[in-house]
């Protein structure tokens, strides 16, 4: 097989034992992949195998999840490497749907490493003794096609009917039992996310997409564990690197000389759409209003799950206005996230998302504001979003801020 062209000559060493075991994470064969990653020696393939919390959702921004980021680390600490990251999520999926798909999602690659992250949805439909079953069965397929497997117990969930955080938990000690009994590498991502609830309650719930869904930020915290045994070594991954080419549908579009819609909430649908057609002779742009008046963010939120997709605009413009108000920390967040969550499409990205920030149209808050104002600052990246935010000493109009945020990404 292809997977074992650079392995064969480490047979003797790359053994797979199904005995029972101490917590074992390096195997022979992890290390020889974390050397031929390190040397550049060979194409290492990797794939990352489980449901919605792996695939690529709005949950995450729709265009990365811990794969991708996985990915993004190997190549920025190994610039001679060559590995490719394939995602192997499907929403939905439990370890029985997987199994149903192993080899045409996952083993038709060849790899040499899989990653396994499933628990969520066999919480909810299936049974503990089934995942067990399953579990093993995926890691058996996986290493008899010459694959090392690093397993990943489910993320850390908040209470809901379907996914009770103790019954999660316990899904999660079947799989660390599971990593023990066949010494596999363990990515425990169940206990990351539950140390940052109990650590910093605030920044567990603004790692979180939705009740079981990590955003980007969140999904940071699933790749560095399952990047730590990978490198052998602890990683870190930033909170605050800026988000790439944030205008890339728009632009594009533009080159083409294809139309360009944009949906804009107020004061940006007076304006979007002579700041983009500066960019370029001859652009076709119309701009809809997304009226925002009289809405609380909980009638903002349901409006854009109904608005926004059946539009399938190029690029939509996000600037929730105070005035729209929550009742709680908890409500504020859900809907800040959710807003713009409903803004995407539910798979991959396929158009241009940028939010504002109040300060921008509105103004400086008041002192009670700051505290949401600061929040929208850390909600709005952990989506994997831009945000157009007004610096402290700048005192320009809205209209000119967008233009030049458009001009400065834009890259005409």
């Amino acid at each position: 097989m292809k997977s074992l062209a650079w392995l064969t000559f480490l047979i003797p060493w790359f053994t797979f034992s199904s005995s029972r075991g101490d917590d074992q994470t390096t195997t022979p064969a992890l290390q020889r992949i974390r050397e031929v990653i390190s040397s550049g020696e060979q194409e290492v393939r990797v794939v990352c195998f489980g449901d919605s919390v792996t695939g690529l959702y709005y949950h995450s921004g729709g265009r990365r999840a811990y794969p991708e980021l996985i990915g993004e680390s190997l190549a920025a600490r190994h610039p001679v490497s060559k590995v490719t990251v394939i995602n192997a999520g499907k929403s939905g999926h439990t370890t029985t749907n997987g199994l149903g798909r192993i080899q045409q999602d996952v083993l038709v690659h060849h790899p040499h490493l899989v990653t396994v992250m499933f628990g969520l949805n066999d919480v909810a439909k299936g049974n503990i003794d089934l995942y067990r079953k399953n579990l093993v069965e995926i890691l058996s397929k996986c290493r008899a096609a010459g694959a090392e497997v690093i397993l990943c117990t489910p993320n850390a969930v908040s209470e809901t009917e379907a996914r009770p955080v103790a019954k999660v938990a316990a899904f999660a000690e079947i799989a660390r039992s599971v990593a023990r009994e066949w010494k596999v590498p363990l990515a425990d991502v169940h206990t990351s996310l539950e140390t940052l609830r109990t650590e910093d309650p605030e920044a567990w719930r603004l790692s979180m997409s939705d009740e079981i869904h990590p955003n980007l930020r969140g999904h940071r915290r699933l790749a560095e564990s399952i990047l730590e045994n990978i490198e052998g070594t602890e990683v870190s991954l930033s909170d605050s690197e800026p988000v790439p080419d944030p205008l890339a549908f728009t632009v594009e579009r533009l080159k083409r000389n294809l139309p360009v819609k944009v949906l804009a909430m107020p004061p940006f649908d007076t304006f979007a759409s002579a700041s983009l057609s500066a960019l370029h002779a001859g652009a076709q742009v119309s701009t809809t209003n997304w009226p925002v008046e009289g809405l609380d963010r909980r009638l903002l939120m349901k409006d854009a799950a109904k608005r926004v997709r059946p539009l399938a605009p190029n690029l939509v413009i996000v600037s929730i206005p105070r005035s729209a108000g929550a009742s709680d920390t908890e409500e504020f967040i859900r809907t800040q996230m959710w807003i713009a969550s409903n803004s995407l499409a539910y798979g991959k990205r396929e158009w241009d998302v940028l939010v504002v920030h109040p300060d921008v149209f509105e103004g400086r808050g008041s002192e009670t504001d700051r505290t949401n104002d600061a929040r929208i600052r850390t909600i709005v990246p952990a989506q994997d979003l831009p945000l157009l935010d007004r610096l402290p000493e700048d005192n320009r109009p809205a209209e000119e801020i967008l233009r030049d945020w458009i001009a400065r990404h834009a890259g005409m």
